[in-house]
């Protein structure tokens, strides 16, 4: 008895110190859970999402909530082992958020920039829809080029081809679209008249086709937008940050009244871009009592494969494709879902 006493004692004490080692001892895991969601109508922290000064701003009776997630950097094994059990987390090792070459620092500074980013990409996105079209300008002209016998500084570029130039990276990809050494077909205004010439491409020292000059986007319109949200990283705010400006600066009210939660990219294009993070986005959209999500067509399996109850899934690609959405579910009807 007393030695069957004494192995059990020294068994107690044994999972007593591996249970507490599971405690303080720390795992090469994160865990991402469901973050706060802002509503980019509404106020953070006190202060408007999107301030709007020399222009009217208008109100709406929803919400536009872009969402969150919230990662833990250090675990202990027992944090990992509940956030394995909870259906609402996601365990991934942390190279994956943080990869070895980089610190935290440098990962949440990258993230930082990113957003800020994003909301630059947002406000072009949300101007040109507004009817304020980006401007592309000739800031230098290349020695040993064609430009330099058709093109000035302050001149702006139109067209390449016959497509419009929308933004600097519109003319970057229209003019990488074809090898170098192709006559291309350019529009420009100079001094305030059209003009066109024929510009011939040359390589540029990475190899990449190029027209000779260099640019920069201008999008002039009688007002300035700021937005104040800095506790976010990452770009996938983007989509609803632009919806804000337009809401704020349009009379129509686009929500409808409803409550409608979204994440996605936006480049200056108005292309939607998949996000991370997709399963527990959902979960705090749900809990904000969003009435639909919308959801970057990328994303859709991954967001039919963790779907919440009463959240339909809208596809969007495009901004329009979200714009459109929004004018479906005012008259009533059910926009394009995420399908299989």
């Amino acid at each position: 008895m007393r030695r069957r006493g004494i192995t059990v004692l020294v068994g107690a004490v044994l999972l007593v110190v591996l249970a507490w080692q599971t405690t303080v001892i720390t795992v090469p895991y994160v865990a991402m859970g469901p973050g706060p969601t802002v509503d980019t109508l509404g106020v953070s922290d006190g202060k408007p999402v999107i301030s709007v000064t020399g222009a009217d701003k208008t109100t709406s009776k929803g919400q536009l909530r872009l969402v969150t997630i919230e990662v833990q950097p250090e675990l202990t094994l027992f944090d990992a082992m509940r956030g394995w059990l909870a259906h609402d987390y996601a365990v991934v090792p942390k190279e994956l958020i943080y990869p070895p070459d980089k610190s935290e620092k440098d990962v949440d500074q990258e993230n930082a920039t990113a957003f800020h980013e994003s909301q630059t990409s947002a406000e072009t996105a949300a101007l040109r829809e507004l009817g304020y079209p980006v401007q592309v300008i000739v800031t230098e002209v290349a020695a040993g080029f064609d430009a330099g016998k058709v093109l000035a500084v302050g001149d702006t570029i139109d067209s390449v081809d016959g497509t419009k130039v929308t933004s600097l990276q519109k003319l970057t990809e229209l003019v990488r679209g074809k090898p170098a050494g192709t006559a291309r077909q350019v529009a420009f205004t100079h001094s305030g008249k059209p003009g066109a010439a024929t510009i011939t491409t040359k390589k540029d020292d990475q190899g990449n086709p190029r027209l000779g000059v260099s640019v920069k986007e201008e999008q002039p319109h009688p007002f300035t937008l700021k937005i104040d949200l800095d506790k976010i990283g990452g770009p996938s705010a983007g989509l609803m940050f632009t919806l804000g400006i337009i809401d704020t600066l349009k009379a129509e009210d686009l929500t409808g009244g409803l409550i409608i939660a979204g994440t996605g990219t936006i480049d200056e294009e108005g292309n939607v871009g998949p996000i991370g993070g997709i399963p527990q986005k959902l979960v705090a959209a749900k809990a904000a009592k969003a009435k639909v999500f919308l959801t970057p067509a990328a994303n859709c399996a991954e967001a039919l494969d963790n779907p919440q109850p009463g959240l339909p899934l809208i596809k969007v690609s495009t901004l329009n494709d979200a714009l459109n959405a929004l004018i479906s579910l005012r008259a009533g009807q059910t926009p394009p879902l995420c399908s299989r």
